[in-house]
């Protein structure tokens, strides 16, 4: 785990602790992240792209809910990707959109 700078950990511990929905995990890594050199707005867009990366499941997990119901989403809904969310708009993460 020595690989990986302080910033990168905290950047992977927001990242896992919004995907896993813990609420006091977020509130222990955010001052942490503050303490590794991050800005609140690294902070905000490393949250933004775990949020963008996260709702990819929950919505496939909702169309297939709602299709076992033999129900669909509303049109207005986004469709369901197989790419990790984050559609690689930030070169900063390192993420080029392919899984």
């Amino acid at each position: 785990m020595n690989r990986l700078n302080n910033r990168e950990r905290s950047l992977v511990s927001l990242g896992a602790a919004l995907a896993s929905n813990c609420v006091p995990c977020i509130e222990f890594h955010i001052p942490g992240a503050r303490r590794a050199g991050l800005s609140d707005r690294e902070i905000e867009s490393a949250l933004e792209i775990a949020d963008k990366v996260r709702q990819v499941p929950a919505r496939a997990v909702l169309e297939t809910a709602l299709a076992r119901t033999g129900t669909s989403s509303d049109d207005t809904a986004e469709p369901v990707s197989s790419e990790c969310g984050c559609s690689g708009s930030d070169p900063t993460f390192g993420c080029d959109g392919v899984t």
